[in-house]
């Protein structure tokens, strides 16, 4: 078995050399049934091959945090310009309006609060009640390196499994504790970890250097976590560089619904996402934006 201590360190990634993925547009799912292929159809756009999620899953473990008081009134009226949803049952039944045709990547772990050891995670939703809710992916949490790693892949590894017998898809999310560093060695460890034990696509954060050794080595789809608030022209350039160094997507929250404007910057966000506009061109598409809008 490999050992931590004398590995050498990994350095032909094949940056620039795309992954073949013979007669479908998903990377790495070419093997899949038809369920499975529709349902990540829906999430990843097939002109494009890449997605814009609104993230708005934060009270699962925050509770109303900024931004997400009331749901209704901030969520609701940007859902029209995002690809997937990514939220919890609780929310999806209570807030989101079952006219809404958007796909959903349901929250599933849960068992714990930032009052606690946010590792310690179970399943929090079964499969049936995913399906039930027509969700198009499982979203469940990965902490390597975390106090209750071993848990916490089990329930990853639990999730993939049911969702296989269903064709529903599995997206592991990387958590980065406090005491983790977010750099490409860790992170692309955690991607390459999630994808191995046969998650559909990984979400995880922006690092720098070496951003395109992660979504290189990692053979499913990896969208970009919004992370914490930050100035929307950052935002932008976030999106925009991890795009640049083969990320499928974003899936952006705080940095969306908690924008100046937030119907004008998840268009700008789709716009460097979908259209491979730059940085500049999008503030000034999101600028112009805001101005019709106020």
């Amino acid at each position: 078995m490999a050992e931590i201590e004398g590995n050498k360190s990994a350095k032909d990634y094949g940056i620039g050399i795309p992954q073949e993925t013979p007669g479908f547009h998903v990377k790495g799912s070419a093997a899949y049934d038809w369920g499975m292929k529709h349902r990540l159809s829906q999430i990843f756009h097939p002109r494009t091959g890449r997605v814009v999620m609104l993230a708005f899953d934060h009270g699962y473990i925050m509770g109303p945090t900024s931004g997400l008081e009331r749901v209704d009134l901030t969520i609701v009226p940007l859902i029209p310009y995002a690809d997937v949803l990514m939220c919890t049952r609780g929310i999806l039944r209570t807030v989101v309006p079952p006219q809404c045709i958007k796909p959903v990547a349901l929250r599933t772990s849960a068992g714990a609060t930032v009052l606690t050891e946010l590792s310690k995670e179970r399943i929090g939703v079964d499969v049936e009640d995913a399906l039930r809710l027509n969700a198009s992916a499982q979203a469940v949490m990965a902490y390597i390196g975390a106090p209750f790693e071993h848990e916490t892949l089990g329930v990853l590894t639990d999730t993939i499994d049911a969702g296989m017998k269903y064709g529903l898809p599995t997206l592991a999310v990387t958590a980065v504790g406090k005491d983790m560093v977010r750099d490409a060695r860790y992170l692309g460890m955690s991607c390459r970890v999630c994808a191995e034990l046969g998650a559909q696509f990984v979400k995880t954060y922006y690092c720098e250097p070496d951003f395109e050794q992660i979504t290189a080595a990692c053979p499913v789809p990896v969208v970009i976590a919004g992370g914490k608030k930050i100035p929307e022209p950052e935002a932008l350039e976030l999106a925009y560089k991890a795009i640049d160094q083969g990320a499928a997507g974003v899936d952006m929250g705080r940095n969306i619904f908690g924008a100046e404007c937030p119907v004008a910057m998840i268009q700008a966000v789709r716009a460097v996402v979908h259209e491979g506009e730059k940085p500049a061109q999008a503030l000034e598409m999101y600028q112009t934006l805001k101005r019709q809008l106020s």
